[in-house]
């Protein structure tokens, strides 16, 4: 596998496969990293669910990005965590794949991905098939090399309109250039979903800070974002507009609507809850 998957790859080994039906694999995450945002572990999952999709496929389709019904963020994700990763595929066709997952730390759970939905593609418009095929067969051997992320940029948001504890807006430049685009995809780069998820969840707990205090020894983090919709590929190089606003919530969670937009045209959607969770 060398060099080719190691700025945004977070499968190091798939343990068990019956592609087109379920995997289950691990991912080791670098000590040496700052943070593992859990947009990233939901990305780990997504990565198995693909890999056991494409298998299914004889890699002439890979599936992107487009709809989550829900994902539940457990707990927190540090450096030096081994997460175990599990994915159960509903349906696999060569128009999409049905899936849902979670990953684990020492047995505890720390997410959860329920009836996520993924276009295919033509897998040669973002990879080359045979090399795919053969890191795959790494995965489902030897795995890959421990410890090969280096981390994340973290992208600056652009505070653009506030309207405290109401509404959030913020402008997002998408890199030109940067060193994730080399996996995602090499024929082909697009800036990765998750990483618009994060920043989006990063926009939506400012909103959430100015006039929700949690508790001492307690800090507001995201319990579940819902009805995820990614509506186009985000190019380097594009600007995103990006909003948070507060709507109605249940029990004592604050909800916040969630879009991303460029040229005035939608290209994420979802609604996100959060909570005041202890300290770890």
């Amino acid at each position: 596998m060398g060099e080719r998957f190691s700025a945004f790859s977070f499968v190091d080994r798939i343990t068990e496969v019956a592609p087109g039906t379920r995997a289950r694999g691990t991912f080791h995450v670098p000590s040496r990293v700052l943070e593992f945002p859990s947009a990233l572990v939901a990305e780990a999952v997504g990565q198995l669910a693909a890999w056991a999709s494409m298998a299914h496929l004889g890699f002439r389709l890979r599936p992107v990005a487009g709809l989550a019904q829900e994902t539940r963020f457990l707990r927190p994700v540090k450096p030096g965590d081994l997460l175990e990763l599990k994915t159960d595929i509903e349906n696999c066709t060569d128009d999409d794949v049905a899936y849902s997952g979670s990953a684990t730390v020492g047995g505890n759970p720390v997410i959860a991905l329920e009836q996520c939905l993924g276009p295919m593609l033509p897998a040669e418009e973002f990879d080359e098939p045979d090399a795919l095929r053969r890191d795959y067969e790494v995965l489902c051997g030897s795995g890959a090399p421990n410890d090969r992320f280096a981390g994340l940029p973290r992208f600056e948001l652009e505070r653009t309109e506030s309207v405290p504890g109401e509404r959030m807006k913020a402008r997002l430049c998408v890199p030109t250039a940067a060193a994730f685009f080399q996996d995602h995809f090499p024929r082909r780069p697009v800036f990765p979903a998750t990483l618009l998820l994060d920043c989006q969840i990063r926009l939506a707990l400012d909103l959430a800070r100015e006039t929700t205090a949690a508790a001492e020894g307690s800090q507001l983090t995201a319990s579940r974002i819902l009805d995820v919709k990614i509506r186009s590929f985000i190019s380097p190089g594009q600007v995103l507009e990006l909003s948070a606003e507060k709507v109605p919530a249940r029990d004592n969670a604050y909800s916040a609507k969630l879009s991303a937009r460029a040229n005035g045209k939608p290209v994420a959607t979802a609604r996100l809850e959060i909570v005041a969770r202890k300290n770890a």
